[in-house]
């Protein structure tokens, strides 16, 4: 074979290569999910999530990539585990478990998308220029929990009546702690009744706390909404049983735990609505256009079982108003 004879057929030969090189899919998005809470503890709530994704067509381990981080309820590990996360790279970040881990999402970048949740008001947080247009690189869900302490202190009043003291129990690390106190205590005051502030910062206070109830003869406990106490949920109903204590929590998830009442939001429906909305990033409509959602329905949920152990008598009234009880 002539020499350009063989260079032709050469050529021949490896043209077909970058139309194969072109037809290589392109590599699935990488999600950062950074969350304050445990993988435990948030078995459904993940799955709610991934629900929301699949709605729009992405399914984790198929087209989507989902990178975990969990802090475990331990605040100072989440602005290291975000930076990991942006570091990879990842195609955006979702920080879930409030106001912590949404922050430090946003101290770790201010061009990668973030989802969030957040407990309070994400404008006075400085996340978001408002909630029906975000600006920036950031957008999710103000769920409200910390604003109903009042409405939760109300209802225990109801059921306990005969309680002269509340103790408020409260994750004194939590970035909105200082408001939560101001309001239970205010609506314990309207009420006439006094209150027992009842500070937690590391697990040990936890014991400490209950030691408190049972020396002062606390006849009430509300539990303030807080991702440390959410991880350490089993814990906190399980000293409260022994302290034969009745307590009122943030979520259906301590009731359906042996816990005795909860107000607050749907969680799961709120993980769900992240992960649609983490769809609509990934197809390509920018955080800054997607207004801030806050829910529109909150549940009242009662464990018979438990308001039995207690002798507590429910009075119709709350009753008549609870979405579900636990037989």
């Amino acid at each position: 074979m002539r020499r350009r004879d063989f260079i032709r057929a050469g050529v021949g030969l490896a043209a077909p290569w970058p139309l194969v090189a072109r037809a290589q899919p392109a590599p699935a998005p990488i999600i950062g999910f950074l969350s304050t809470r445990s993988p435990e503890d948030s078995k459904y709530l993940v799955a709610a999530f991934r629900k929301g994704l699949a709605s729009a067509g992405f399914v984790e381990g198929q087209n989507v990539t989902v990178e975990y981080r969990w802090a475990y309820g331990q605040y100072d590990r989440l602005p290291a585990q975000a930076a990991e996360l942006v570091r990879k790279p990842v195609t955006m970040l979702v920080a879930l478990g409030g106001e912590p881990s949404t922050l430090a999402a946003k101290s770790a970048t201010s061009k990668l998308p973030i989802l969030f949740g957040v407990a309070g008001d994400p404008v006075k947080l400085g996340l978001v220029e408002s909630f029906n247009r975000p600006g920036g690189n950031a957008t999710g869900m103000s769920i409200l929990t910390t604003l109903l302490e009042p409405k939760r202190l109300g209802l225990l009043h109801e059921v306990v009546p005969q309680a002269a003291t509340i103790g408020l129990l409260l994750d004194s690390s939590f970035p909105l702690a200082q408001k939560q106190q101001r309001d239970a205590q205010d609506a314990a005051r309207d009420l006439g009744l006094d209150s027992a502030i009842l500070p937690v910062t590391r697990d040990s206070d936890i014991e400490a706390a209950f030691q408190t109830i049972d020396k002062n003869k606390i006849k009430a406990l509300l539990v303030t909404a807080s991702l440390f106490f959410d991880t350490r949920r089993d814990r906190i109903i399980a000293l409260a049983a022994r302290q034969a204590v009745p307590a009122m929590y943030q979520f259906r998830e301590y009731p359906a735990a042996g816990g005795l009442m909860s107000y607050g939001i749907d969680l799961a429906a709120v993980y769900r609505q992240i992960g649609v909305y983490a769809a609509r990033v990934l197809k390509g409509e920018k955080p800054g256009e997607l207004p801030i959602i806050q829910p529109t329905k909150f549940e009242l949920v009662i464990n018979m079982r438990t308001a039995k152990t207690l002798g507590l008598g429910i009075p119709s009234g709350v009753l008549s108003i609870a979405d579900d009880v636990i037989e």
